[in-house]
């Protein structure tokens, strides 16, 4: 075949070796980071509707509020302050107000989510309504804050 036929098999012969190559070759890091985001946003979020019917329950319900809500609210004030300033809220409950309570409207925070003020199961039946919207703002954006 002579010369032309040797072009086309040097030409062949380059082109499956850079597909080998390809295959072979890890993906570069900006193609491995945009398939990892693609996972995680495709993910489904697991128990988020649970969690917003515990929240919408809390805002109707006091004894929905004391019984779902606070507890979740009590645990992340204890890593909070555990983590961020070395005081345990079982322990060291006035170490634990003073370090919640830095304005003069977190003393009515602090009582929602104290865990030496957390309702009788009585008083939770006595009370109608839940933590209003607000409110429950307002703690959420202090236990940030802590």
């Amino acid at each position: 075949a002579g010369w032309p036929g040797l072009a086309v098999v040097a030409i062949g012969a380059a082109a499956v070796s850079m597909v080998v190559l390809r295959a072979l070759l890890p993906r570069a890091a900006a193609h491995s980071v945009r398939r990892a985001r693609d996972k995680q946003v495709a993910r489904p979020i697991f128990g988020y509707a649970q969690r917003r019917f515990v929240v919408a329950s809390s805002l109707s319900a006091a004894g929905a509020y004391e019984s779902d809500l606070r507890p979740v609210l009590e645990h992340l004030l204890a890593a909070r302050l555990a983590e961020n300033h070395g005081i345990n809220l079982y322990t060291e409950p006035a170490a634990a107000r003073r370090a919640f309570c830095r304005a003069r409207g977190d003393e009515a925070l602090w009582s929602l989510v104290d865990p030496q003020q957390a309702l009788s199961r009585a008083e939770r039946d006595r009370r109608r309504h839940g933590i209003s919207h607000r409110t429950l703002a307002r703690l959420v954006n202090r236990l940030e804050q802590l």
